[in-house]
């Protein structure tokens, strides 16, 4: 089962959230400090927690400037559902239906759940209630002119209670009465005890819905834990950092065969075995030095009981040891990047192997942590997080942001009190502050792509990196003409400044330029080539790969296929019989709709996001077209 989607309403600073589509994978939340990333983490967090000491409170996250005047109107705020979730079913979640009742009735295959402020859950599920009733009909011996009369009913109950006013009737015969007794027994032995389907239903599958796992910096693992008060504490008694405590002692085997047991050696193998583990899965994410390990102890105190005094296991205290300096420190003064990466582990291991996964919720991850550290914590979540488990994480760090991968990414911006905080996967905002750490993420990438990569394919904008990376991606899977790996794509803003970055970095890097058919860019190229910066062959047209004179990236496309993208992206409903012209599309739906600029980014960013919808209904001429670019460029490595 996947979260799909989610929203959140009157909670905290949010008033309305709207729908915020969530990733089958990894799904990145960015925003400036306070515009409401933790608060959304906190509310989905509250829906179904993975642990048990989390509730919703009117009095701290309903939103101050509204709960007052709210109240006045006679709104019981109690009912008010700050958070919704959709889920999708997968078919090993259906099974579970079809292996209770022998067939399926769903309508769609979507979960939809909320919470409100007392704590009330609430769930909806698309129950075909006929369908379910016509298929039990069928498999009983009862006059047709009562099937039609019982499948009238819309409901389950009322179907039982239709029953029930037949059976009363003088004018039915006894075998008939008796098979409707068997069909009402038969239905009643599948139902909740309360005879509702939708419930019923609910409570087939509700012990496989993931629960929100929740990770922040407050719950690191203290240096010392008390054993005995920790273990037997209820979850409400305790802290987060204690909870992670909790999780490292369960992960030791806390009973008296293992952790807790009186004899030192077996007790000091235990937690050796645990610490190796820990430490193993730390370092293999660890880049920042590989000397580390984990050398966790107990310490023991004499008590006084009534046959005398005892010996007894009192705290746990873990130690970092550093074979690079030959020292051991206490956990709580080793670098704070340390600490919370191995408290992570040591809380996630409590959930990682259940049966049904959790959804893993992180505020702010690898805050601490070196930029190349929090690099190693993305490759983590991607190689070991991700394939089983849903990740939803907050950041304002640039190095925390895939720049190949930015349709994972939502922007949180607070938009006052009037309008709330709001998530959008459009990056069109006008918050230069906001969209820092996707300017800083990619302009890293770039920096480190142009000194690292030994081939170079400069492009003009980030609407040619877009279809370039997506179409070879989608070209290589179905082993047609692909752009070779070696290839770092660099788009440089624009063709102006194509020659520019040309004259600079040219003469040091392995560079080929793809370029509009434009003369001016072109021939500026060709100065260059001349003067010995760039290899004529180098320098590639679209235009050359369409034999036209004027082309734009966006000529690859066949005329339908484009404007199929621009029609979604701007809502229009251009048709192919409505353009005319040779020259570039462009242009010629600038010309029709009589516009001084035309935005490229919106289109590209659709087809970005809509990936997989857009690549499977591509026109064989609009494949050929790029596998004849990939060609050409790939050609250049010769």
């Amino acid at each position: 089962m996947k979260l799909i989607e989610i929203r959140v309403e009157h909670f905290r600073n949010f008033i309305d959230s709207s729908s915020i589509k969530v990733q089958p994978d990894i799904t990145c939340l960015v925003g400036k400090n306070e515009s409401g990333k933790t608060a959304l983490l906190h509310a989905l967090y509250r829906l179904l927690p993975a642990r048990s000491n989390v509730k919703f409170s009117l009095a701290e996250q309903y939103p101050a400037w509204l709960e007052k005047h709210h109240r006045l109107k006679g709104i019981k705020l109690e009912k008010v559902k700050p958070i919704s979730a959709v889920y999708e079913l997968e078919e090993k979640d259906k099974k579970l239906i079809t292996d209770r009742y022998g067939f399926g009735f769903l309508s769609n295959d979507k979960l939809t759940l909320s919470k409100d402020y007392s704590g009330t859950l609430y769930y909806s599920i698309a129950i075909d209630e006929q369908k379910f009733i016509k298929q039990f009909l069928s498999k009983r011996d009862i006059p047709e002119y009562l099937k039609k009369e019982i499948a009238k009913n819309n409901n389950v109950k009322s179907l039982l209670e239709n029953i029930d006013q037949i059976q009363e009737r003088g004018n039915v015969k006894e075998d008939v009465k008796k098979d409707l007794l068997e069909l009402k027994n038969e239905i009643e032995a599948v139902l909740s005890e309360d005879g509702d389907l939708s419930t019923s239903v609910w409570k087939t599958i509700e012990s496989v819905v993931p629960k929100f796992f929740y990770f922040h910096i407050y719950s690191t693992l203290p240096y010392s834990v008390e054993i005995d008060r920790v273990l037997k504490a209820n979850e409400s008694e305790l802290d987060d950092n204690e909870l992670t405590a909790r999780s490292l002692l369960r992960l030791a085997a806390a009973d008296e065969d293992y952790l807790l047991n009186p004899d030192y050696e077996r007790r000091k193998r235990e937690l050796e075995n645990v610490a190796n583990a820990l430490s193993e899965d730390v370092l293999k994410y660890w880049s920042q030095n590989p000397n580390l390990r984990v050398l966790p102890d107990i310490t023991q105190k004499t008590i006084d009981i009534p046959q005398g005094r005892k010996s007894v296991l009192d705290e746990l205290k873990i130690r970092i040891w550093d074979d690079r300096h030959l020292l051991s420190l206490p956990f709580d003064e080793h670098s704070t990047g340390f600490q919370w990466f191995f408290s992570f582990l040591a809380a996630f291991s409590e959930f990682e192997f259940r049966e049904t996964p959790v959804i893993i919720l992180l505020d702010e991850p690898a805050l601490g942590l070196h930029a190349r550290a929090q690099s190693d914590f993305l490759r983590f979540i991607e190689e070991r997080l991700s394939p089983k488990h849903q990740v939803i994480y907050t950041t304002h760090s640039p190095f925390m942001v895939q720049p190949g991968k930015l349709d994972r990414v939502r922007i949180v911006e607070d938009r006052g009190r009037k309008h709330g905080a709001k998530v959008t996967s459009d990056v069109l905002t006008t918050d230069s502050d906001t969209l820092f750490p996707l300017q800083g993420a990619l302009g890293y990438d770039l920096v480190q792509n142009l000194f690292i990569n030994e081939h170079n394919l400069v492009v003009e904008g980030t609407s040619d990196f877009t279809y370039i990376t997506v179409l070879s991606d989608y070209l290589k899977e179905r082993d047609k003409v692909y752009l070779n790996s070696k290839w770092s794509i660099v788009p440089v803003g624009g063709i102006d400044m194509i020659p520019t970055f040309v004259a600079l970095l040219g003469s040091h890097l392995d560079v080929t330029v793809l370029i509009d058919a434009q003369r001016t860019g072109h021939q500026k190229l060709s100065h260059l080539a001349r003067e010995g910066y760039l290899s004529q062959k180098r320098i590639i047209t679209i235009g050359e790969i369409l034999n036209r004179k004027y082309a734009d990236i966006e000529d690859l496309f066949s005329v339908a296929d484009y404007l199929s993208i621009y029609n979604e992206a701007f809502s229009d409903t251009i048709k192919p019989d409505d353009l005319n012209g040779s020259d570039p599309i462009i242009s010629q739906i600038s010309r029709y709709r009589k516009l001084k600029n035309f935005d490229h980014g919106k289109p590209a960013d659709l087809f970005l996001r809509k990936r997989d919808e857009i690549l499977s209904k591509l026109s064989e001429e609009t494949i050929s077209n790029f596998e004849k670019l990939f060609e050409r460029i790939n050609k250049t490595l010769e």
